[in-house]
């Protein structure tokens, strides 16, 4: 198994139990929601993006805009909704959800 195979998991994993940080009406991307989601990466690094089109079709295009706009990569798409991950060069560890929060 590569790393890549590992990281993807690990992601998946710690995707599961974030939510939505940003949703994306049947109107698609303006120029607010690249700014949110840019702004989001380089907070948090890995984050879920919700897309509310009714056609599959339509989510993908959405989907591949914005990691091809934002170099981010796809680590899952099920449904409506996408985990996206995209690294950062200074992160704060206390935003970013790829540092494990200490109770």
């Amino acid at each position: 198994m590569q790393d890549s195979d590992i990281d993807r998991k690990r992601f998946k994993a710690i995707g599961h139990s974030l939510k939505p940080v940003i949703i994306i009406s049947h109107k698609g991307l303006s120029a607010n929601i690249r700014n949110e989601i840019d702004r989001a990466l380089s907070d948090h690094e890995l984050i879920k993006i919700k897309i509310l089109t009714a056609k599959r079709a339509d989510r993908d295009d959405i989907s591949k805009e914005i990691c091809r706009h934002h170099n981010a990569e796809c680590i899952q798409g099920i449904g409506r909704v996408i985990l996206i991950y995209r690294p950062s060069k200074n992160t704060s560890p206390r935003l970013s959800n790829l540092h494990e929060k200490k109770p």
